[in-house]
């Protein structure tokens, strides 16, 4: 009787193409004769590794906007309460009350409480956006492993995340505009200097978000109370929020401004100095000093973040 596999083997079809597996042609080595491997967008219906990177990262990009759309009864809540209550208590309660500055003190403190309130509320949008996300993502739903099967760089999804994050900074701004021009008793007086706002919102909402993805990268979820009780409180505090940098002079030992000097260390305070020199008329630092900080802040979180985004999806 006639091997099966014999058979199978020598069995061709009406081409003259061998069937068997075994009997299959090798493919061609790199340089020999070959069919040509289409490449770029050469040919029809095929795309690029760029082209399909930029669509995936535009398509989760539209995708966390659209979910930002349907939970924004939970977003504006959580963005106004914030600075409500600062301008209520400090530029409504207290004038009312007689306490903190009165007058044209009154309405210095009220202005540069708005360039203060505006950054922290693009800092804390930013590091939320990102950093609670990531948290969850990779320590309860982990829908990051979801994220990275894109076809995409890893790289490109923590990017994506922080301009995500980004945006959730920048619509944290425009918020406290109104509050700012309802809730104040003073009279706040802004002189705005456009090329600057321009050029310092966009700057100051991808550095807070990247900040977001270095605290998201690095901390795990039982962590996070540390996150805010021991790192985001003192931010907040020392950051420049309730008066400008120069004014800290008086505060020295031995002749030397330790808290003025020590501060500097804190990214807020440049994202405060930057919007007083864009928003009002007060004294504050150079902007000389205040743009290549927060460059050098942004290139810095985004390095760490994306260097631990790496780690915490590959490991």
């Amino acid at each position: 009787m006639t091997d099966q596999r014999d058979v199978a083997a020598s069995a061709t079809d009406g081409a003259g193409v061998v069937t068997d597996p075994e009997e299959a042609p090798e493919a061609p080595a790199d340089g020999a004769d070959g069919p040509p491997v289409a490449s770029g967008d050469e040919g029809p219906g095929i795309r690029s590794s760029r082209r399909a990177s930029l669509e995936a990262f535009r398509a989760l990009l539209l995708r966390d906007l659209y979910v930002l759309r349907k939970d924004l009864k939970q977003f504006l809540p959580r963005t106004i309460m914030q600075p409500v209550l600062l301008m209520f208590v400090f530029t409504y309660v207290f004038p009312k009350i007689g306490q903190g500055p009165v007058a044209d003190a009154g309405e210095q403190f009220s202005t540069v409480l708005v360039a203060g309130v505006v950054a922290l509320s693009m800092l804390f949008q930013g590091i939320q956006a990102v950093a609670l996300t990531l948290v969850n993502e990779f320590g309860t739903t982990k829908e990051i492993e979801d994220r990275v099967l894109a076809p995409i760089p890893v790289a490109w999804v923590a990017v994506q995340k922080v301009a995500t994050g980004a945006l959730n900074a920048l619509f944290a701004a425009a918020i406290v505009f109104p509050v700012a021009a309802v809730v104040p008793a003073t009279d706040v007086r802004l002189d705005v200097s456009w090329p600057v706002l321009v050029t310092l919102l966009p700057l100051a909402a991808v550095m807070s978000a990247a900040l977001g993805l270095t605290f998201g990268t690095f901390f795990e979820p039982r962590q996070v109370s540390i996150l805010f009780g021991i790192i985001i409180l003192p931010i907040t505090f020392l950051g420049g929020i309730y008066y400008p940098w120069t004014a800290l002079d008086p505060i020295e030992i031995a002749g030397v401004p330790w808290l003025k000097i020590l501060v500097l260390a804190n990214p807020l305070l440049y994202v405060c100095e930057g919007l007083r020199a864009a928003l009002t008329s007060v004294d504050h630092m150079s902007l000389v000093a205040v743009y290549p900080a927060l460059v050098g802040f942004t290139a810095l979180f985004l390095w760490r973040g994306i260097a631990g985004f790496r780690r915490r999806v590959l490991t």
